[in-house]
């Protein structure tokens, strides 16, 4: 059993210290998740990947006393923190794009920020919800290999299928998850 086991166990069991001792050791790999979830974002970006990174460790390690059964559980759960943190952001967008919190400005001093990442990310997400709806081991194996960025052999062994099949869930999910995003941005202009 790693340390990072040891530790989730630890939690698990209520130590109070473990929490404190896991983060240092899992660090690299959230802002090695945070980093792959902010190369697609629109340049300019107000969240940072090191506040992702924060923002998900503090979802993760918060009151609600989470459990979970290995390292790769923990990944797929700080992969959900930081994508569920990216689609607030894009909703937050959104609404204000859309008028939320208006108020008189001198158009000389705006800066015109791309929201077309945010519909895009927001789209994507009705779509892999509507996934999860009709086939929810296919919306979880995009999930690992498009938020969390795994590989199809570690994303494979998370969900205890064989290479072969996330490979033909893949193929089917991201075709199936191309024409939902581009039916929803046409719906949405």
């Amino acid at each position: 059993m790693n340390e990072v086991t040891q530790i989730l166990a630890a939690i698990e069991q209520g130590d109070p210290r473990a929490g404190d001792e896991l983060l240092p050791l899992v660090d690299q790999e959230l802002r090695r998740l945070a980093a792959h979830k902010m190369a697609n974002e629109a340049p300019g970006q107000t969240l940072q990947p090191t506040a992702l990174v924060h923002e998900a460790w503090l979802g993760l390690a918060g009151p609600s006393q989470q459990t979970w059964q290995n390292r790769a559980h923990f990944s797929g759960a700080a992969a959900e923190a930081m994508r569920r943190i990216l689609i607030d952001t894009g909703r937050r967008k959104r609404a204000l794009r859309h008028g939320g919190g208006q108020q008189r400005v001198d158009i000389q001093e705006v800066e015109i920020a791309d929201t077309k990442q945010a519909d895009d990310l927001l789209a994507l997400n009705d779509a892999l919800e509507k996934l999860a709806e009709e086939d929810s081991q296919k919306a979880e194996l995009v999930k690992l290999r498009y938020f969390a960025g795994l590989t199809t052999v570690e994303a494979a062994a998370m969900l205890h299928v064989s290479i072969p099949t996330a490979d033909h869930w893949w193929a089917y999910s991201r075709t199936w998850l191309f024409g939902e995003v581009r039916r929803l941005l046409a719906a949405d202009r």
